[in-house]
């Protein structure tokens, strides 16, 4: 199958410019030519979208994600399986996130998922599967229902192999407690003894699987960087000496703002105060996550100026709008426009090993592309005019009828 995607102002997130009036070429799934939309040519057997302007990126990336926290007495395991695929397809046709890396999920309901996309039985984003999220007796994440408690070092080689054995891609750590939990489960606090920490990733080595580090303190930050963690998670509180190390060892940095950021007092738009009406934290959660606020803003543009290597990540529900909060905070703590996307697209599909056939338009890659009516370089919330999706140079999600613009002969149907 051939397309024409013409008259479209098009980032291809490898440049930080627009470029106007381009046409992009698609044949069987992959982009074979970029050029002015003028030298393009009939569109003969191919399917032709005139875009009019539009802004025609590269699919968004979400690389820190979780399903809902519901308990199997709240809801039974086969129905929160099938919520977690609606909201995952939902982030993919309402948002146009192609991709997404999972940082915990119980039953493994992230593999089947993943599975499930992959073969093209259902129509979804790009998974990336953790499997549980590993932590100690009393550690982070138990009220989640996504974690699993391990002890000792042996208890972490089973259970990481358990992980490998029923099919995720990355291994996800916890060394340190977090923002969001009880009393008992701090942040500035480490979890694991050294014999456990060195047990887990030398298996992790071994078996050749990428560690995914919950790190929120300058002690789990630098342990995890030494022993070869493929991404730092949070990083709510580091030191200069954690950003040498990332520098040194080229480890990957998901800063997750939303956590901190997010509460009422913080809200700074419409989409925020929403999100955090909807969210209803306690204030208890609240008082910590504005404590920790300003020191992760800090830490976080230090990485940034610093040039460390840094993707998107929000860690927050639902799925389909947390990358875009998420876009929005960057900005907020400093970030421009085009780093921002940069993160969303082509630094996510890169932390996701897959930087070679995705995250970028570019002649050879795969056609995982979106459409947005207004440009993101100017106002980062301009993401949120979704008009297109296409996953391999197919169109899954068409909105540019709910903003009024008619189709053209030759462009598809809502």
């Amino acid at each position: 199958m051939k397309t024409i995607l013409s008259h479209a102002n098009l980032i291809d997130c490898v440049e930080p410019k627009v470029r106007p009036d381009t046409a992009v070429l698609i044949e069987d799934g992959r982009i074979s030519a970029i050029l002015p939309s003028g030298e393009a040519g009939s569109a003969g057997d191919a399917q032709l979208i005139d875009l009019k302007g539009g802004y025609l990126m590269p699919g968004l990336w979400d690389v820190h994600i979780h399903p809902d926290y519901l308990s199997l007495d709240e809801m039974p395991l086969a129905d929160q399986v099938t919520l977690f695929g609606h909201r995952l397809a939902a982030a993919l046709t309402e948002s146009g996130i192609v991709g997404l890396r999972c940082a915990g999920a119980h039953h493994f309901m992230d593999v089947a998922w993943k599975r499930a996309f992959d073969s093209g039985q259902h129509v979804g984003p790009r998974l990336f599967a953790s499997g549980y999220f590993l932590t100690t007796t009393g550690g982070h994440f138990l009220t989640s229902g996504h974690a699993l408690e391990v002890d000792g070092p042996y208890g972490w080689v089973k259970a990481i192999r358990e992980q490998i054995k029923n099919g995720v891609d990355h291994i996800k750590l916890n060394l340190s407690g977090g923002i969001m939990g009880p009393t008992w489960d701090l942040h500035t606090h480490s979890f694991l003894l050294d014999d456990e920490i060195r047990a887990a990733f030398e298996i992790c080595r071994k078996r050749g699987f990428k560690v995914m580090a919950h790190a929120a303190n300058p002690d789990a930050v630098k342990n995890a960087i030494r022993l070869g963690a493929h991404s730092i998670e949070h990083g709510y509180i580091m030191d200069d000496e954690c950003i040498a190390l990332l520098l040194e060892h080229d480890t990957w940095y998901v800063p997750t703002l939303a956590i901190s950021h997010l509460t009422d007092s913080q809200a700074t738009n419409p989409f925020e105060a929403a999100w955090v009406a909807e969210r209803g934290l306690s204030q208890a959660l609240c008082c910590r996550a504005e404590a920790a606020s300003d020191v992760h803003a800090t830490w976080f543009r230090k990485a940034l100026d610093a040039g460390v290597r840094m993707a998107l990540g929000s860690d927050i529900r639902p799925l389909k709008e947390a990358a875009l909060l998420e876009m929005g905070l960057w900005v907020r703590d400093g970030a421009t426009p085009w780093q921002t996307l940069v993160a969303a697209t082509r630094h996510g599909a890169e932390v996701c090993g897959v930087g070679a056939e995705l995250g970028t338009v570019e002649a050879g890659k795969l056609a995982d592309l979106i459409v947005v009516g207004a440009n993101p370089l100017e106002d980062i919330s301009n993401v949120r005019h979704l008009q297109l999706v296409l996953k391999e140079g197919r169109v899954v999600s068409d909105k540019r009828h709910l903003s009024g613009a008619i189709p053209q002969q030759g462009e598809l149907p809502s």
